[in-house]
């Protein structure tokens, strides 16, 4: 049984700890949180984007911690899951490593590339084993276009085009600090850059250009440089100031005898393809591609069940891995160092 321990009960917290009682083996004993009502299984005020609304928990046989560091001496958790604010992941996972604890952080890793360094010190000094919660390769539309890559039957990459963009989230605390979230490039951009550094490796440049709010990028498209020539990737992502559309995103994925191409986007709270997952062939054909539910709880169940059957198999995860999470926070800060500079930045 891995046992484990849920430090942070906001959104985040409370979908991890409803996907935990859905896998074998694996069990929830303890949670953390500031807030009182919460340990007393009051969820009621937990909302997000997406999934159940929070209700009343039964927490009778979950040990209940207001503080951290007492979590964290618990000798009987195997596990630490973060879900809080991500300017405390990297002291956490830290903390949690040195105490003998194996790690799943939240995305991003950390808010910037030398404390997500530090996290993958601590995890190779302590023979701890560190995921981070990058959850997009999970979703049907990202896994089948992995897996369409990854066969080979349509040649090499050539590149891709990926779009991820939202209405400005102002009911959420403190999205537009720099110190504690990151805004839109760590929040929100974060997920297609872990997927084109899984995709296409790390680049070797970036050019940014849109705007910023504050010191934060607001709205923005980057051009991504790779040392092999052939290679032409970019991104478009950020906030725009109407509610109307609530969450866009989607991909078009070139290879050599293939175009894989896919949106979807919520429009007044309904959400719809703008163009359903579709692979383009050399031959003309159009095919549909039959994808699993995309219900966004069954990608966090299948995110977890890889941590845990990873725990067990004491092996690593190719998509949670560290280092590419750190590649995909590194690359994120060379963009926003662009953006503000308006030149081309080597990464």
């Amino acid at each position: 049984m891995i046992r484990v321990g849920i430090a942070g009960l906001g959104f985040m917290g409370m979908v991890h700890y409803l996907t935990y009682q859905k896998l074998r083996g694996v069990k929830v004993t303890a949670i953390c949180d500031v807030i009182k009502e919460r340990l007393t299984g009051d969820w009621r005020g937990i909302k997000g984007n997406f999934g159940p609304l929070g209700k009343r928990m039964d927490l009778n046989k979950v040990d209940v911690y207001s503080s951290i560091d007492e979590m964290l001496s618990n000798p009987d958790l195997d596990l630490i899951d973060i879900t809080l604010p991500p300017f405390l992941h990297a002291d956490v996972a830290i903390k949690a490593m040195k105490e003998g604890k194996d790690v799943f952080s939240e995305k991003p890793m950390s808010l910037c590339a030398v404390d997500c360094r530090r996290m993958l010190n601590t995890s190779e000094r302590t023979g701890k084993s560190l995921f981070v919660g990058q959850v997009l390769p999970f979703f049907p539309e990202y896994s089948w276009a992995m897996k369409v890559v990854q066969s080979g039957k349509y040649g090499k990459l050539l590149g891709g085009s990926f779009k991820r963009v939202i209405s400005d989230p102002s009911w959420l605390t403190h999205y537009w600090s720099a110190e504690q979230v990151g805004g839109p490039m760590l929040d929100l951009h974060v997920h297609d850059a872990h997927f084109i550094t899984l995709m296409f490796g790390l680049p070797s440049a970036v050019i940014t250009h849109g705007r910023m709010r504050g010191d934060l990028a607001e709205n923005w498209h980057s051009l991504f440089y790779y040392d092999d020539l052939d290679l032409k990737v970019h991104a478009t992502s950020g906030t725009i100031n109407q509610q109307g559309r609530v969450f866009d995103h989607g991909f078009e994925i070139h290879l050599e005898q293939a175009t894989l191409t896919f949106e979807f986007a919520v429009i007044r709270d309904q959400g719809k393809y703008l163009c359903p997952p579709t692979l383009f062939d050399k031959s003309g054909r159009a095919q549909e591609a039959k994808l699993v539910s995309g219900d966004p709880m069954n990608a966090f169940a299948t995110e977890l069940e890889e941590v845990a059957t990873c725990l067990r198999h004491n092996r690593r995860s190719p998509i949670l891995n560290p280092r590419i999470a750190h590649d995909a926070v590194l690359l994120c800060e060379k963009q926003t160092q662009s953006l503000r500079q308006g030149r081309k930045i080597n990464i």
